[in-house]
Protein backbone atom coordinates (compact mmCIF):
# COMPACT_ATOMS: atom_id res chain seq x y z
CA UNK A 1 0.00 0.00 0.00
CA UNK A 2 2.66 2.75 1.16
CA UNK A 3 4.87 1.34 -2.25
CA UNK A 4 1.37 2.62 -4.14
CA UNK A 5 0.89 5.58 -2.72
CA UNK A 6 4.89 6.91 -3.56
CA UNK A 7 4.05 5.83 -6.83
CA UNK A 8 0.90 7.93 -7.05
CA UNK A 9 2.98 11.10 -5.62
CA UNK A 10 6.20 10.09 -7.87
CA UNK A 11 3.32 10.41 -10.82
CA UNK A 12 2.02 13.72 -9.56
CA UNK A 13 5.01 15.52 -8.71
CA UNK A 14 6.67 14.21 -12.64
CA UNK A 15 3.30 15.46 -13.75
CA UNK A 16 2.97 18.83 -12.17
CA UNK A 17 7.08 19.51 -13.29
CA UNK A 18 5.89 18.50 -17.14
CA UNK A 19 3.02 21.46 -16.74
CA UNK A 20 5.06 23.50 -15.42
CA UNK A 21 7.69 23.32 -17.63
CA UNK A 22 5.01 23.33 -20.41
CA UNK A 23 3.73 26.30 -18.91
CA UNK A 24 6.85 28.28 -18.88
CA UNK A 25 8.22 27.14 -22.62
CA UNK A 26 5.04 28.72 -23.85
CA UNK A 27 5.98 31.71 -21.97
CA UNK A 28 8.67 32.09 -23.61
CA UNK A 29 7.67 31.22 -27.39
CA UNK A 30 5.67 34.28 -26.97
CA UNK A 31 8.58 36.71 -25.03
CA UNK A 32 10.18 39.47 -27.50
CA UNK A 33 13.97 40.66 -26.90
CA UNK A 34 16.53 42.33 -28.91
CA UNK A 35 20.46 42.10 -29.64
CA UNK A 36 22.83 43.89 -30.80
CA UNK A 37 24.23 42.17 -33.40
CA UNK A 38 26.97 43.34 -35.90
CA UNK A 39 26.07 47.05 -35.34
CA UNK A 40 22.28 45.89 -36.01
CA UNK A 41 19.50 45.41 -33.90
CA UNK A 42 18.11 41.97 -34.29
CA UNK A 43 14.37 41.06 -32.52
CA UNK A 44 14.70 38.08 -30.60
CA UNK A 45 11.75 35.76 -30.30
CA UNK A 46 11.77 32.65 -28.03
CA UNK A 47 11.67 29.08 -28.57
CA UNK A 48 8.86 26.90 -27.32
CA UNK A 49 11.45 25.60 -24.33
CA UNK A 50 12.11 26.86 -21.39
CA UNK A 51 15.17 28.77 -22.40
CA UNK A 52 16.30 30.00 -25.86
CA UNK A 53 15.68 32.41 -28.44
CA UNK A 54 16.20 33.08 -31.93
CA UNK A 55 15.82 35.98 -34.40
CA UNK A 56 12.32 36.88 -35.26
CA UNK A 57 10.67 35.93 -38.62
CA UNK A 58 6.67 36.62 -38.77
CA UNK A 59 5.16 34.06 -41.10
CA UNK A 60 3.24 36.94 -42.48
CA UNK A 61 5.33 37.88 -45.14
CA UNK A 62 4.51 41.52 -44.70
CA UNK A 63 6.14 41.40 -41.43
CA UNK A 64 9.74 40.12 -42.46
CA UNK A 65 10.68 43.67 -43.34
CA UNK A 66 9.37 45.49 -40.47
CA UNK A 67 11.15 43.41 -38.20
CA UNK A 68 14.20 42.38 -40.58
CA UNK A 69 17.60 43.68 -38.25
CA UNK A 70 17.63 47.68 -38.15
CA UNK A 71 21.11 49.25 -38.49
CA UNK A 72 22.17 51.21 -35.52
CA UNK A 73 24.95 53.32 -37.13
CA UNK A 74 26.87 53.49 -34.25
CA UNK A 75 23.71 54.50 -32.63
CA UNK A 76 23.56 53.01 -28.96
CA UNK A 77 20.31 50.65 -27.93
CA UNK A 78 20.02 51.62 -24.42
CA UNK A 79 18.36 49.69 -22.18
CA UNK A 80 16.40 48.05 -24.75
CA UNK A 81 18.83 44.97 -24.85
CA UNK A 82 17.93 44.38 -21.12
CA UNK A 83 13.81 43.99 -21.64
CA UNK A 84 11.63 41.81 -22.32
CA UNK A 85 8.38 41.57 -23.95
CA UNK A 86 5.16 39.65 -24.07
CA UNK A 87 3.12 41.77 -26.41
CA UNK A 88 4.34 42.14 -29.74
CA UNK A 89 2.62 46.06 -29.48
CA UNK A 90 4.94 46.66 -26.26
CA UNK A 91 8.06 45.35 -28.68
CA UNK A 92 7.21 48.29 -31.02
CA UNK A 93 6.79 50.88 -29.13
CA UNK A 94 10.09 50.37 -27.69
CA UNK A 95 11.61 49.79 -31.09
CA UNK A 96 9.90 53.04 -32.33
CA UNK A 97 11.91 55.23 -29.61
CA UNK A 98 15.05 54.10 -31.37
CA UNK A 99 14.35 53.73 -34.91
CA UNK A 100 12.53 57.10 -34.50
CA UNK A 101 15.35 58.72 -32.62
CA UNK A 102 17.76 57.61 -35.86
CA UNK A 103 14.93 59.11 -38.16
CA UNK A 104 14.48 62.23 -36.34
CA UNK A 105 18.43 62.58 -36.33
CA UNK A 106 19.00 62.69 -40.41
CA UNK A 107 15.16 63.93 -41.71
CA UNK A 108 16.25 67.80 -41.04
CA UNK A 109 19.33 67.50 -43.04
CA UNK A 110 20.53 69.25 -46.19
CA UNK A 111 22.99 66.28 -46.92
CA UNK A 112 20.79 64.18 -49.13
CA UNK A 113 23.00 60.90 -48.52
CA UNK A 114 22.19 61.32 -44.60
CA UNK A 115 18.39 62.80 -45.31
CA UNK A 116 18.02 59.31 -47.60
CA UNK A 117 19.11 57.48 -44.93
CA UNK A 118 16.77 59.22 -42.25
CA UNK A 119 13.87 58.23 -44.97
CA UNK A 120 15.00 54.59 -44.56
CA UNK A 121 14.44 55.17 -40.78
CA UNK A 122 11.33 57.01 -41.25
CA UNK A 123 9.72 54.03 -43.76
CA UNK A 124 10.36 51.31 -40.80
CA UNK A 125 9.10 53.52 -37.75
CA UNK A 126 6.10 54.18 -39.68
CA UNK A 127 5.23 50.22 -40.15
CA UNK A 128 5.20 49.49 -36.37
CA UNK A 129 1.62 49.10 -34.91
CA UNK A 130 0.58 50.00 -31.62
CA UNK A 131 2.32 53.06 -31.35
CA UNK A 132 1.00 55.47 -28.59
CA UNK A 133 -0.20 59.03 -29.20
CA UNK A 134 2.80 60.55 -28.79
CA UNK A 135 5.05 58.40 -31.19
CA UNK A 136 2.32 58.86 -33.78
CA UNK A 137 2.44 62.88 -33.31
CA UNK A 138 6.38 62.45 -33.76
CA UNK A 139 5.85 60.73 -36.76
CA UNK A 140 3.84 63.17 -38.13
CA UNK A 141 6.17 65.86 -37.55
CA UNK A 142 9.04 63.80 -39.06
CA UNK A 143 6.63 63.20 -42.21
CA UNK A 144 5.90 67.37 -41.88
CA UNK A 145 9.60 67.80 -41.85
CA UNK A 146 10.52 65.79 -44.80
CA UNK A 147 7.53 66.99 -46.80
CA UNK A 148 9.48 69.84 -48.49
CA UNK A 149 12.51 67.65 -49.77
CA UNK A 150 10.34 65.07 -50.83
CA UNK A 151 8.51 67.59 -52.89
CA UNK A 152 11.89 69.46 -54.71
CA UNK A 153 12.42 65.85 -55.70
CA UNK A 154 9.12 65.43 -57.57
CA UNK A 155 9.59 68.56 -58.98
CA UNK A 156 13.36 67.75 -60.22
CA UNK A 157 11.99 64.94 -61.57
CA UNK A 158 9.06 66.63 -63.51
CA UNK A 159 11.63 69.06 -64.84
CA UNK A 160 13.86 66.65 -65.98
CA UNK A 161 11.42 64.24 -67.64
CA UNK A 162 9.92 67.25 -69.56
CA UNK A 163 13.01 68.12 -70.70
CA UNK A 164 13.62 64.27 -71.89
CA UNK A 165 10.21 64.41 -73.80
CA UNK A 166 11.18 67.09 -76.18
CA UNK A 167 14.50 65.79 -76.80
CA UNK A 168 12.69 62.24 -77.52
CA UNK A 169 10.26 64.07 -79.87
CA UNK A 170 12.91 66.10 -81.88
CA UNK A 171 14.62 63.05 -82.36
CA UNK A 172 11.55 61.06 -84.09
CA UNK A 173 10.92 64.28 -85.83
CA UNK A 174 14.26 64.06 -87.52
CA UNK A 175 14.03 60.77 -88.74
CA UNK A 176 11.77 59.09 -91.84
CA UNK A 177 9.41 57.14 -90.09
CA UNK A 178 5.42 56.88 -89.25
CA UNK A 179 5.42 59.19 -86.70
CA UNK A 180 7.75 61.89 -87.58
CA UNK A 181 4.61 64.15 -88.79
CA UNK A 182 2.94 63.48 -85.85
CA UNK A 183 6.15 64.21 -83.66
CA UNK A 184 6.49 67.77 -85.21
CA UNK A 185 2.86 68.98 -84.71
CA UNK A 186 3.58 67.78 -81.05
CA UNK A 187 6.33 69.99 -81.15
CA UNK A 188 5.11 73.14 -82.45
CA UNK A 189 1.73 72.54 -79.99
CA UNK A 190 3.82 71.45 -77.00
CA UNK A 191 7.50 72.65 -77.13
CA UNK A 192 6.31 76.14 -75.99
CA UNK A 193 4.09 75.42 -72.84
CA UNK A 194 6.77 72.81 -72.21
CA UNK A 195 9.52 75.29 -71.90
CA UNK A 196 7.37 77.71 -70.19
CA UNK A 197 6.58 74.53 -68.07
CA UNK A 198 10.13 73.65 -67.58
CA UNK A 199 10.99 77.27 -66.36
CA UNK A 200 8.32 77.71 -64.02
CA UNK A 201 9.67 74.26 -62.18
CA UNK A 202 13.14 74.97 -61.82
CA UNK A 203 12.24 78.57 -60.52
CA UNK A 204 9.43 76.35 -58.04
CA UNK A 205 12.76 73.92 -57.22
CA UNK A 206 15.84 76.49 -57.34
CA UNK A 207 14.85 79.88 -57.49
CA UNK A 208 11.68 79.91 -54.72
CA UNK A 209 14.34 77.66 -52.20
CA UNK A 210 16.84 80.24 -51.99
CA UNK A 211 16.61 82.51 -49.20
CA UNK A 212 15.26 86.13 -49.75
CA UNK A 213 18.03 88.71 -50.35
CA UNK A 214 20.44 85.95 -51.63
CA UNK A 215 22.09 85.31 -54.95
CA UNK A 216 21.51 81.81 -56.95
CA UNK A 217 24.05 79.60 -55.85
CA UNK A 218 23.46 77.70 -58.79
CA UNK A 219 21.41 73.72 -59.29
CA UNK A 220 20.78 72.49 -56.18
CA UNK A 221 21.16 69.17 -55.27
CA UNK A 222 18.01 67.46 -55.61
CA UNK A 223 16.21 65.78 -52.55
CA UNK A 224 16.19 62.03 -52.43
CA UNK A 225 13.04 60.30 -54.17
CA UNK A 226 10.93 58.04 -52.02
CA UNK A 227 11.98 54.06 -52.11
CA UNK A 228 10.26 50.48 -51.66
CA UNK A 229 11.43 50.68 -48.10
CA UNK A 230 11.71 46.83 -48.14
CA UNK A 231 14.67 46.52 -45.62
CA UNK A 232 17.41 47.91 -47.93
CA UNK A 233 18.85 51.19 -47.41
CA UNK A 234 18.15 52.76 -50.54
CA UNK A 235 20.65 55.16 -52.76
CA UNK A 236 20.41 58.83 -53.56
CA UNK A 237 19.41 59.68 -56.68
CA UNK A 238 21.45 61.11 -59.62
CA UNK A 239 21.40 64.33 -60.28
CA UNK A 240 19.62 65.00 -63.88
CA UNK A 241 20.34 68.32 -64.43
CA UNK A 242 18.89 69.92 -68.06
CA UNK A 243 20.93 72.75 -69.82
CA UNK A 244 19.51 76.46 -68.86
CA UNK A 245 18.48 77.44 -72.11
CA UNK A 246 15.61 74.66 -71.98
CA UNK A 247 16.92 72.06 -74.47
CA UNK A 248 18.83 68.60 -73.66
CA UNK A 249 21.58 66.61 -75.42
CA UNK A 250 19.75 63.62 -76.51
CA UNK A 251 19.68 60.77 -74.96
CA UNK A 252 18.79 57.68 -75.70
CA UNK A 253 14.47 56.38 -75.93
CA UNK A 254 13.83 54.67 -72.73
Amino acid sequence: MKSLKRFIVFVLIVALGGAIAFLVSELNARTYSVQVVDGKLVVMKGKLFPLGADPYRPSDPSLRDVYAPIPLDGTSAGSLAEQRFTEREELDRALFDVVGRLAKARVASDDPRVLEQGLYYLRRAERLSGLTNEQKQSLKDMHSEVAYYLARAKLDDARSEVAEAIVQLKLAATTQNRHAHSANQMILEVEPAAKAFEEALRKAAHGLSEPAGSAPAGPAQPAPSVGSGKGEQPNPPQNREAPKDGSAAPSSPR
